[in-house]
């Protein structure tokens, strides 16, 4: 994709737009959704907004718009269904020559609607005519403001979702930097695991980063005294450092940065 061309006639573009503020849109992003025909934004079903609409309206002019909703339950069939629905219309909307976007907050290919409309409509539009357009996301945003490095050398970083607590207890035993998503359900669990790790000092807590008065940041949890919190809230752990293994060809690596 050319980062200066337009959104193409007959093309699906799933666009990340980032955690919720307009000025995190990449540039690419911005493009896309200026030039497109026909924009989808996702709400929650029961939902009163869409931040994914709140996060483009700037670039917005006379595009079509499309809310659509969609299940936030632990059901795959249904969810897959709703979602092959939607890509026959897109698909519909395609052969017609118009070119569709689906903004989708934070990052298309992270814990993100737009994965499912993509799978559908793969089995309907030729490849190379569905794009991925990259956002910032949440934990990137969140590890910018505390201005931690998320990892240095040889760290491993992982990402997951916090709803399985023995997962989580086995993911801090294999990186140096756990990033958990979906954590403001598991909150009091996460807390418990984390002091028995004797890890609450060392994680970092993000909700509803970028969208305005709802944000929080936490950057201590030993001392933080819980409050409820959004689904859109991620956690950053901090177990250690990996440094530089030796044998495994980094002496030339320090001797080239020296």
């Amino acid at each position: 994709m050319n980062p200066a061309s337009p959104a193409l006639s007959g093309h699906f573009y799933a666009v990340g737009v980032g955690p919720g503020a307009p000025d995190l849109l990449t540039l690419r992003a911005a493009r896309i959704i200026e030039s497109a025909d026909l924009v989808i934004v996702p709400r929650a079903r029961g939902a009163d907004r869409s931040l994914a609409l709140e996060t483009i309206r700037p670039f917005l002019r006379d595009q079509q718009l499309l809310c659509v909703s969609y299940p936030m339950q632990r059901n795959d069939q249904a969810t897959r269904a709703r979602w092959q629905e939607l890509a026959a219309q897109v698909t519909d909307h395609c052969r017609q020559g118009r070119a569709v976007v689906q903004a989708t907050l934070g990052d298309p290919l992270i814990f993100a609607t737009s994965s499912y409309l993509m799978q559908g409509l793969t089995e309907q539009l030729p490849r190379e005519r569905i794009h991925v357009v990259p956002g910032i996301s949440a934990f990137q945003t969140g590890a910018s403001r505390f201005g931690v490095p998320l990892t240095l050398q040889e760290d491993r970083l992982t990402l997951m979702s916090a709803t399985d607590m023995e997962l989580v207890a086995g993911a801090l035993d294999h990186c140096e930097t756990l990033v958990l998503y979906k954590a403001g359900g598991m909150i009091s669990a996460l807390r418990k695991l984390l002091k028995e790790r004797g890890l609450l000092g060392s994680a970092r807590l993000v909700s509803c980063i970028e969208q305005g008065n709802g944000e929080l940041l936490i950057d201590n949890l030993e001392t933080w005294q819980p409050v409820p919190l959004s689904y859109m809230s991620t956690l950053i752990v901090h177990v250690g450092r990996q440094g530089w293994r030796p044998g495994n060809g980094n002496e030339k690596l320090r001797d080239d940065s020296a």
